[in-house]
């Protein structure tokens, strides 16, 4: 019986990155030598080094986002306790003793009907419709004051009586409890609930000036006839469509 001649090939080794070939006999001879030993070695503590840098980076980032939710966790129980005293009305907030101060709830922001000042809780600046912008609580008392102290100087004049005391009537309220802008940081913030007086006297002048008539030109002339021809003949051609008028 004829016996024919089988190639057996040859086997790699990833860790030499080399060819062997493929017998029981040169496989065990490789794999006891010592190259093939220092490769096996150098290769495990690669492993091992890179399991514990990716066990450590999953360490660092399950700490993080621990932080991240007890910070979040902690800015929404404070969101939580503002909304309340938001709803129940709470005048902790309010500067002064919190005797002249009403939370407006459409605007967020406290009001005092005697000063007709309006004061933001967060920023610690005061509004006046005097002034127009928001501005420090010493700028804000001294606005008061000289609004104050002109009206009764007005008064004074109208009624011909002898004035005795022209000293502006003690504001109510007094400083606030919590922070205080003293430099001005003129933030141009829009208010809901109040309009500028300066806003007011500009519209009043803007509609108190006369209307000037408009002089129109040929061709400007010649183009609003025809716009309004055509206008006209669009609408007869429509009117059948709208059943207004009968078409026989």
């Amino acid at each position: 019986m004829t016996e024919y001649w089988v190639s057996q090939g040859n086997k790699w080794c990833d860790f030499c990155k080399i060819f062997i070939s493929n017998n029981p006999f040169s496989i065990r001879t490789h794999e006891l030598g010592k190259r093939h030993k220092d490769n096996v070695t150098k290769r495990l503590a690669t492993m091992q080094k890179d399991s514990e840098a990716k066990d450590k980076e999953q360490q660092q980032a399950a700490r993080a986002l621990q932080q991240i939710e007890a910070k979040a966790k902690k800015s929404y129980q404070k969101d939580l306790e503002n909304n309340q005293k938001n709803v129940d009305g709470d005048t902790s907030a309010a500067p002064g003793d919190g005797c002249g101060w009403v939370l407006d709830s459409t605007t967020g922001y406290y009001y005092d009907n005697s000063t007709g000042l309006y004061y933001d809780s967060n920023s610690g600046f005061y509004y006046s419709d005097g002034l127009g912008k928001w501005v420090t609580q010493e700028e804000a008392y001294k606005s008061v004051k000289a609004s104050q102290t002109d009206v009764g100087q007005s008064s004074t004049s109208q009624t011909k009586a002898p004035a005795t005391d022209t000293a502006a009537p003690a504001i109510k309220g007094g400083p606030a409890p919590g922070r205080v802008v003293t430099k001005p940081l003129n933030p141009m913030r829009p208010m809901k609930g109040a309009t500028s007086a300066a806003t007011a006297n500009k519209r009043k002048r803007e509609e108190s000036k006369p209307s000037k008539p408009k002089v129109i030109s040929k061709e400007e002339e010649a183009a609003l006839k025809a716009r309004e021809a055509a206008r006209k003949r669009v609408e007869d051609r429509e009117k059948p469509l709208m059943g207004l008028y009968r078409s026989y």
